[in-house]
């Protein structure tokens, strides 16, 4: 719990910080492509993750895969190596887009189905997440086939599952207890 207020207090002043240089739009399109590039990439993952690789290297390689990137995206990246912190720059780039889009009045719902979703599932959802957290809401998608079936959505810190995975969990759980 505690990296996660950690990744949120760096995502703030992140935020705080492109505020200030009018770059807000530009260091989140930075962050969606830090998070997409992490999320899709397991060796990239690996790497972040392994006490064996040095954070200058992490540090040269995550600069040269993001090359082109706002000065600001870049101090994040050296401010996360120097602190020891750079194991969260996946959650920090997403606590930042989500702190984006709710000071745009927007919000990003975190959808992930085992199947891709159609285009009336999609409205449907859409409109639902609207209803409920009263902002104009867009929608990010994954398909994680571990879940093996149902959904998990995540609108800012709530999370609703209600995944095959999660309640055969549930359950195995309640037996466990039982016995």
């Amino acid at each position: 719990m505690s990296e996660s207020r950690a990744a949120l207090r760096y995502a703030k002043a992140i935020l705080d910080m492109a505020k200030e240089n009018k770059a807000l739009d530009a260091v989140e399109k930075d962050m969606r492509s830090i998070a997409a590039t992490i999320s899709d990439s397991k060796e990239l993952k690996d790497v972040l993750a392994s006490p064996v690789v040095s954070g200058t290297m992490k540090k040269n390689a995550l600069l040269e895969i993001f090359k082109g990137c706002h000065s600001i995206t870049e101090g994040t990246i050296n401010m996360l190596v120097d602190n020891k912190r750079l194991g969260m720059l996946n959650e920090v780039a997403l606590k930042y887009i989500i702190l984006n889009e709710q000071q745009k009045g927007k919000d990003v719902a975190y959808v992930t189905t085992a199947v891709p979703l159609d285009a009336a599932m999609e409205k449907k959802i859409l409109k639902k997440v609207a209803e409920l957290t009263g902002n104009e809401v867009t929608i990010e998608s994954k398909v994680d086939e571990s879940i093996i079936g149902g959904f998990i959505l995540r609108v800012g810190d709530l999370q609703y599952d209600a995944s095959v995975s999660n309640k055969l969990n549930n359950l195995k759980r309640e037996f466990s207890n039982s016995l």
